[in-house]
C-alpha cells in the first residue's frame, strides 16, 4: 500500500515497522494463552455417601423456608404495601449508579490528539533554481493511471511566484498556496491535475494522528496505489523540514517516483529530506485538517503503523486556482 511520507517506504508496500524515529510501532501478537482441550475433563467423580446426619440438615432447612414464607403471606395480607416500590427511591439509586462502559466503547471512542499549535517555517533554498527550470514526466510503466489524464507539458517552467487553490471537501475548504521557487516542476503538476478534475471525487485515504501527523491525499482509487501514469522529479534540498502548515509530495523509495500522492501536515512530521516541499496550507485549512485528525483514524482498515482512513471523511468536491 502506497505509504506517503514515511522514509524508505514504497508508495505501493506496507510501512517499515523498525524503529524510525516519530512512527508508531506496529503492535505485536500477543502470545497464546494456555486453554483446556475440550471433550476432557479428567477422571469421573464419584458422589459423596449419604448419612442420618445430612437428612437431619435437610428436613431443618425445609421447616425455616416454610416459616419465612408463612410470614411473609402475612404482612402482605395485613399490610397490601409491603410489596410495592417506592418510586422516589428506585429513581435516586438509578441516578446515583450507572454500568462501566464496556472496553468496546472505549476502543470505539477516539483519543484525544496532541496537535502542535506553532507553525512550521516554509523551507528556503539556499541557492534559487534557474528560472525558468526544466521539468520531464515521464510515463510510469509499472502501473496503469488510476484515472485518465495527461501529463503537464515539459520542458522550460516557471521557477519563482506563487499559485492560490482552494480545495474544496466534503469536511470543509482547505485554501493552499504552492511556491514555484521551491518546486516549480511540482506545482506545475498539482495545477495541471487539478484544472484535469483529477482529484475530484477522490477521497483522502490515510491519516496520522501520532508520531506523523498528516493526512495523505491524491489517489482517485483510494488504496493508496493509484497515480496518474506518469511520474515527477524529486525536488529536494537537505535544508527542508517537516511540520505544521505544509504540504509535500508522497513517494516511493526510488528516486523521482512521485505522482499524485501527496499529504498535509498538521503536526509533527519527523522526516529526512527526501519529500518534494511545494507549499503551505491556510489557517483555515489547518482547521479543518484539526478537525479531522481530532476524529481519529481508522486502524484497523490501515496497514498496521497506527494510521488508516480518517474516520471524518475526506472527499475532494472540487479545486479552484486563483
Amino acid at each position: 500500500m502506497s505509504q506517503p511520507p514515511q522514509p524508505g517506504e514504497p508508495e505501493g508496500q506496507a510501512p517499515d515497522p523498525g524503529p524510525q524515529p516519530g512512527q508508531p510501532y506496529p503492535q505485536q501478537p500477543y502470545p497464546q494463552q494456555p486453554y483446556q482441550q475440550q471433550g476432557w475433563y479428567g477422571a469421573q467423580q464419584q458422589p459423596p455417601p449419604s448419612s442420618n446426619k445430612t437428612a437431619l440438615w435437610v428436613g431443618l432447612g425445609v421447616l425455616g423456608l416454610v416459616v419465612v414464607v408463612a410470614v411473609v403471606a402475612i404482612l402482605g395480607f395485613v399490610a397490601p404495601g409491603f410489596f410495592l416500590s417506592d418510586k422516589k427511591g428506585d429513581s435516586a439509586v438509578a441516578s446515583s449508579s450507572s454500568a462501566p462502559a464496556s472496553s468496546t466503547q472505549d476502543t470505539a471512542t477516539p483519543s484525544p490528539v496532541d496537535i502542535p499549535s506553532a507553525r512550521t517555517e516554509l523551507p528556503k533554498r539556499t541557492t534559487p533554481l534557474a528560472d525558468p527550470t526544466e521539468c520531464a514526466y515521464p510515463a510510469d510503466t509499472s502501473k496503469e493511471a488510476a484515472k485518465k489524464v495527461n501529463p503537464p507539458p515539459a520542458g522550460p517552467t516557471p521557477a519563482s511566484g506563487t499559485s492560490a487553490v482552494t480545495v474544496k471537501t466534503t469536511a470543509g475548504d482547505i485554501g493552499l498556496t504552492l511556491d514555484r521557487g521551491l518546486a516549480p516542476c511540482t506545482v506545475a503538476n498539482f495545477l495541471s491535475l487539478a484544472q484535469q478534475g483529477y482529484y475530484d471525487g477522490s477521497s483522502c485515504h490515510r491519516l496520522g494522528v501520532s508520531g506523523l501527523q498528516m493526512l495523505q491525499c491524491g489517489d482517485p482509487e483510494g488504496t493508496g496505489m493509484g497515480g496518474p501514469g506518469y511520474t515527477i522529479p524529486d525536488e529536494i534540498f537537505p535544508q527542508l523540514k517537516y511540520g505544521r502548515g505544509l504540504i509535500a509530495m508522497a513517494k516511493t523509495q526510488n528516486p523521482d517516483s512521485g505522482g499524485s500522492q501527496f499529504f498535509m501536515v498538521f503536526g509533527e512530521a519527523p522526516l529526512p529530506p527526501e519529500y518534494t516541499v511545494f507549499g503551505s496550507i491556510s489557517d483555515e485549512g489547518l482547521q479543518t485538517l484539526d478537525k479531522v485528525a481530532r476524529g481519529g483514524a481508522d486502524a484497523e482498515k490501515g496497514s498496521g503503523d497506527g494510521t488508516g482512513p480518517p474516520r471524518i471523511e475526506v472527499k475532494f468536491q472540487s479545486i479552484t486556482v486563483g
